[in-house]
């Protein structure tokens, strides 16, 4: 029952991250506020990425049974707060809220299964949670679609509402409090500069290239913003008496590797499910519906193999492999999706992203499952939270990143006929133009989505490095209370 409500809360707050990029445009033709549009998806990203640690930590300090209760209620109040919205200002504080309480999920979801699970069970939990967190990635975007069509967009927040309750209440029967009660010191200082750490380069990264120019005063300030807090976070840290990050643990093999592995699936998750539906609804003329459906074999990848990779450490106790081999199979997955182009088929497209998506699978499980498993128990949330933290940050700098270097060579390619298309490329954009044009934009959209992919195979391959050098601990068989 634990797992089950768990999973079910880790999905809808990862479904929020993507459910409505579909709606968006539905949502700004009811509410206006176009120049505000990003920060419906910003606002969202940048408060659960700041939550995660600081639930993990608190996690420790207060129990996770509680601050279940409190992501939970954060999540299910803003969802109905967006949900009632009647002008983007308000929706966007809205998205905040919400995220606030996403953000806890994401973390005390993965943090309660090592309360609850023997270390050599964990990876057939998490492989599922590695499941149902890419699965969001890919199907948010059609259950949002959906919804407006089907209904109207504020059923994409009212959804949760039902779904939290009832997976919320299957984890008060199923989980029981210690009853332990400890006197702790909160590191606010040590807090508030991590916020401002991963608050301005989440900002930079989701805003950088599109709403701002990366040699603007604005980016360059958070830049410095970001470099600064990070500085005084790590003094603050030295000489906290409970920090919120413990330096401690960047001592440790198994959290330093498997925060490296964390960031660089991460990035090539997040690169592969934000273009390749441009490549499929631009340059293959696909409708975003059947786009998204055509993007399941790399879900299908990613369940078979983190199920498979669970399920071996569970036999086996031993992990290490996994990593290896799961790089090993991004390399080869990004590799062909670097020789894609127009005429390429769905079957040869789709076993591309299956290769990926099973190298994904093979990483995902391992990579919090090690280090739950090689930390002291008073340090679990705060270790899992970091993970996450890293995983997050990974997606977000590659999305910024690849999304700079898709659109510079989509213009250079496109050259002056760039005017043509007024700064839009979309499905109803492309229907307007001449036939001519539309094979211009195809070849460039496929021209621009090909060194992503060599970015993401020689990320992989320098993984690989990394992933040699994990050492191993072995699974225990039961829950060890380490460190009491």
């Amino acid at each position: 029952m634990v797992i089950g409500s768990v999973a079910v809360l880790l999905l809808l707050a990862s479904l929020d991250q993507t459910i409505v990029s579909t709606a968006l445009p539905t949502i700004v033709a009811d509410l206006g506020g176009l120049d505000h549009l990003s920060w419906v998806v910003t606002a969202y990203i940048l408060a659960s990425t700041i939550a995660a640690p600081l639930y993990g930590k608190l996690g420790d300090l207060y129990g996770r049974r509680r601050m279940v209760f409190f992501s939970v209620g954060l999540f299910l109040l803003g969802s109905t707060l967006c949900g009632i919205a009647q002008s983007m200002e308000f929706l966007i504080a809205a998205r905040a809220l919400q995220g606030l309480g996403g953000g806890g999920l994401f973390v005390l979801a993965l943090s309660v299964i090592g309360d609850v699970i023997p270390p050599r069970d964990r990876g057939k939990i998490q492989g599922v949670f590695a499941g149902v967190f890419s699965l969001s990635a890919v199907m948010g975007p059609l259950l949002g679609g959906w919804f407006v069509d089907a209904f109207s967009w504020h059923w994409i927040f009212f959804i949760n509402l039902p779904l939290g309750a009832l997976a919320v209440a299957g984890f008060a029967i199923g989980f029981s409090a210690t009853g332990k009660r400890a006197s702790h010191k909160i590191d606010w200082a040590g807090a508030a500069a991590l916020t401002l750490a991963l608050g301005s380069l989440t900002l930079v990264t989701s805003l950088g290239g599109r709403s701002i120019e990366w040699a603007s005063p604005s980016a360059l300030g958070l830049i410095a913003l970001c470099a600064a807090s990070t500085a005084a976070f790590i003094a603050i840290e030295q000489r906290a008496a409970e920090p919120i990050l413990p330096l401690s643990l960047f001592t440790q093999n198994v959290f330093v590797f498997t925060s490296i592995l964390g960031f660089i699936t991460g990035a090539a998750l997040f690169g592969a499910v934000t273009f390749l539906p441009l490549y499929l609804q631009i340059a293959k003329g696909i409708t975003p519906t059947v786009s998204g459906l055509l993007l399941i074999p790399l879900t299908v990848g990613i369940l078979i193999a983190s199920t498979s990779a669970g399920q071996f450490m569970g036999r086996t106790g031993r992990y290490r492999v996994l990593p290896m081999f799961g790089m090993g199979l991004i390399v080869a997955g990004a590799l062909l999706l670097t020789q894609i182009a127009r005429d390429t088929g769905m079957v040869g497209f789709g076993l591309s992203i299956a290769v990926l998506g099973l190298g994904l699978g093979c990483i995902f499980p391992v990579v919090t499952t090690a280090v739950q498993n090689a930390v002291p128990r008073a340090q679990l949330g705060t270790a899992t939270a970091a993970g996450v933290m890293f995983r997050q940050v990974g997606g977000s700098l590659a999305v910024a990143v690849f999304g700079a270097m898709f659109a510079g060579r989509m213009a250079d390619v496109l050259g002056d006929r760039a005017a043509e298309l007024g700064g839009e490329i979309g499905p109803q954009i492309m229907a307007t133009l001449t036939p001519e044009l539309q094979d211009t934009v195809a070849t460039a959209i496929v021209t621009a989505i090909h060194p992503i992919f060599w970015i993401v195979a020689a990320m992989a391959l320098v993984g690989l490095g990394f992933a040699q050098l994990l050492r191993e601990v072995p699974l225990e068989s039961r829950v060890v209370p380490k460190g009491e």
